[in-house]
């Protein structure tokens, strides 16, 4: 399937949730001067304007990061790459994972992007035209199983998908311990939506039972709107980083006051 756009959910409290991790990782995965990989499953078109009538239409970037922006300081690594793209692309630019993966890593750092959708995919390749990344119009999960174990094999992968395809909540599970058994090493980042169905239980679960050392973290917020289905946001993560549940466990603290 074909029709999800993430431009009417930009910046919603879900990316922020995700974003705000995302960032922290890269930032400590940079920290040691070594080089490493950075894919991604389902990159969309890495940039969104949230003044666009489709962001304004769904409101959930009004609920989101331009409400709760002030939960990050000046010199946490989400609030610095929200700064240099707004610095670049106006003041009401807000950046996708690739897009800040972009900004905080390093000319020697791999980035590697897959994205499905052909329109989606051609604006990726034109936000990503001014950095070292390759972008593929492909299955982001067949992309990444012919591309691991990266080189270097130091690095992170971010599975996002829409969850559109409702068997995805079946297969991946699965593809998580065979990305895990070819790449022992690598942090795995799955993204998941918390909705009012409860669909995300039974993956999470079976994430569990097949990689039993990965952290699931979730949030819970109100909807963004009346009869909105997502009420909450989640990531499991394998191979976590040092310092990752502590960092996980402050954002819960912020979004656990949203009323």
């Amino acid at each position: 399937m074909l029709s999800y756009q993430h431009l009417y959910h930009a910046g919603n409290l879900a990316d922020v949730h995700k974003h705000a991790l995302l960032a922290w990782m890269l930032a400590y995965l940079t920290r040691k001067d070594k080089p490493l990989s950075y894919l991604e499953t389902h990159a969309g078109r890495a940039i969104y304007d949230l003044a666009a009538d489709e962001a304004i239409k769904t409101g959930e970037a009004a609920q989101g990061i331009e409400k709760v922006e002030s939960w990050f300081d000046a010199d946490h690594p989400y609030a610095q790459a929200l700064a240099k793209v707004r610095a670049d692309h106006g003041p009401r630019a807000y950046p996708g994972s690739p897009m800040l993966a972009a900004e905080l890593l390093r000319f020697e750092d791999n980035l590697t992007l897959a994205e499905l959708h052909p329109q989606e995919c051609d604006a990726l390749r034109a936000a990503m035209a001014p950095y070292p990344a390759t972008v593929v119009q492909r299955d982001g999960f067949a992309e990444a199983i012919s591309r691991t174990p990266p080189d270097p094999r130091r690095g992170l992968l971010l599975c996002d998908p829409s969850f559109e395809v409702k068997t995805d909540y079946h297969t991946i599970p699965d593809f998580f311990a065979k990305l895990h058994k070819r790449w022992n090493v690598g942090i795995l980042v799955l993204w998941y939506p918390i909705l009012t169905s409860g669909a995300h239980r039974p993956m999470v679960r079976d994430l569990h039972t097949l990689l039993p050392d990965g952290i699931a973290h979730e949030v819970r917020f109100p909807p963004a709107r009346p009869g909105h289905g997502m009420t909450g946001s989640g990531l499991f993560v394998v191979n976590a980083p040092y310092g990752f549940a502590q960092e996980a466990e402050r954002l819960g603290e912020k979004f656990a006051q949203l009323s």
